[in-house]
């Protein structure tokens, strides 16, 4: 069995998005560290890679609707959990990313 060393080297397949959770401030404007159990977990993720998309009936690819180094809403649940060393990493479906956040 193989072990992933670097998430990298992990390609989604089909309409499968890799995203990374943005981590959240760990202290206030004003300099005041929180303690962790105060840092509520946000929704907000990184993508990382995107697979190629479905295939509809003829054969032709749908495209995506997310592409590498966008910035998402994603649910509090769900995905494929993946670790690699001390970071954490999910796969969710394209169709179970909430939305894009334009900046």
């Amino acid at each position: 069995m193989s072990v992933l060393r670097n998430i990298k080297s992990l390609a989604p397949l089909l309409d499968r998005v890799l995203v990374q959770r943005i981590k959240p401030e760990a202290k206030t404007a004003s300099g005041i560290f929180l303690p962790e159990a105060a840092v509520k977990e946000q929704n907000e993720a990184q993508v990382l890679a995107v697979g190629p998309g479905l295939l509809d009936r003829d054969g032709k690819r749908l495209p995506m609707g997310v592409n590498a180094g966008d910035k998402v809403l994603i649910p509090q649940f769900g995905g494929n959990a993946i670790k690699v060393g001390e970071e954490e990493y999910t796969l969710f479906r394209d169709h179970d990313i909430l939305a894009k956040i334009k900046e």
